[in-house]
């Protein structure tokens, strides 16, 4: 399972955890969601660290492997790209147009 669902489903479950232990309070219940929101947001800083450091690692390294991948086809295209452009045994000499 990955960091991110992972993460997703621990913030979930913390707010659903404590929208739970709210509900027996005698408030409005849109109180009782904002109150619960706020609570497992700051449980989840402490809580979730583990998970939330995993998930920011997976995507910074997505991040990384994007760049990479971008750069090499701008070079590819721009005309930079690191083949091999020798001519081969066969090929007409330089100064010799193509037929």
């Amino acid at each position: 399972m990955s960091a991110a669902v992972k993460y997703t489903l621990g913030r979930i479950g913390l707010f659903t955890v404590v929208l739970l232990a709210l509900w027996p309070v005698e408030l409005n219940i849109f109180i009782k969601l904002m109150v619960a929101l706020a609570f497992s947001a700051a449980l989840s800083f402490f809580l979730l660290r583990g998970w939330r450091d995993e998930m920011a690692e997976e995507m910074a390294v997505a991040a990384d492997r994007r760049q990479t991948e971008k750069e090499r086809l701008r070079s590819a295209l721009a005309g930079d790209d690191q083949t091999d452009t020798t001519p081969g045994p066969d090929a007409p000499p330089a100064d010799q147009p193509r037929r």
